[in-house]
């Protein structure tokens, strides 16, 4: 299978078409190796517009999705980023090719160490894997310029959003099925948060993230 192949028809089939039009993450697109993060017996499908599945039950976000989250963050060259849900590290990968630094959350040991096995395999030194609930990362561990959920939650906690500088920014997907939307959240002041809601999608759970008590009748 030619996967250079594969990875610009999945530019041009799947990414642009669903209104990805930033130059860089086009461009982030066909420098970074998909099928470099993807398990092995899974690389034929590594371009193609679905989740993957990973060990430990986990999932890969579809590419689209992918691409749209890293457009809504738009991480700076000077940042640091904070992700929730390493999964195999791909999304980790494109942001370390924007932002100065990137710390990235895993939940499932097996996942941490195959994040760092294939960031460290793509030669990328500005990434810290670490294992971790994301659901229970607090400000006391620090701030971020961004912050980004690889993965879907049916709302952002306080905790995590205390945890943007002032200017920062957070990318989701919230919500429930069987329609969720993209949500992106800058922090405008110390106590203030600008809400701004994009696409429509559906993304798997992240672990352990709150969920609001359903109406029973």
């Amino acid at each position: 299978m030619n996967m250079d192949q594969a990875r610009l028809n999945m530019i041009e089939q799947q990414i642009r078409p669903w209104n990805v039009g930033d130059a860089s993450v086009l461009k982030l697109l066909s420098e970074v190796k998909r099928e470099d993060f993807v398990p092995l017996a899974q690389k034929s499908l590594a371009y193609a517009g679905l989740g993957i599945a990973l060990p430990g039950g986990q999932q890969m976000l579809e590419p689209i999705q992918e691409a749209r989250l890293l457009q809504d963050l738009a991480a700076k060259p000077h940042e640091t980023v904070l992700e929730i849900g390493t999964g195999s590290g791909f999304m980790a990968a494109l942001l370390a090719r924007c932002a100065q630094r990137v710390v990235t959350l895993e939940i499932v040991p097996e996942l941490v160490t195959l994040a760092r096995d294939n960031l460290r395999a793509a030669g990328i030194q500005n990434v810290e894997v670490r294992q971790g609930d994301g659901a229970k990362a607090a400000p006391t561990e620090g701030t971020y310029d961004a912050i980004v959920l690889s993965g879907s939650v049916a709302e952002i906690p306080m905790s995590l959003l205390c945890m943007l500088k002032v200017g920062g920014r957070l990318s989701a997907i919230v919500g429930d099925e069987p329609v969720m939307r993209a949500t992106t959240v800058t922090r405008t002041s110390g106590t203030a948060f600008q809400t701004v809601q994009g696409w429509d999608t559906v993304a798997p759970r992240l672990r352990n993230f709150a969920e609001p008590e359903r109406f029973k009748f």
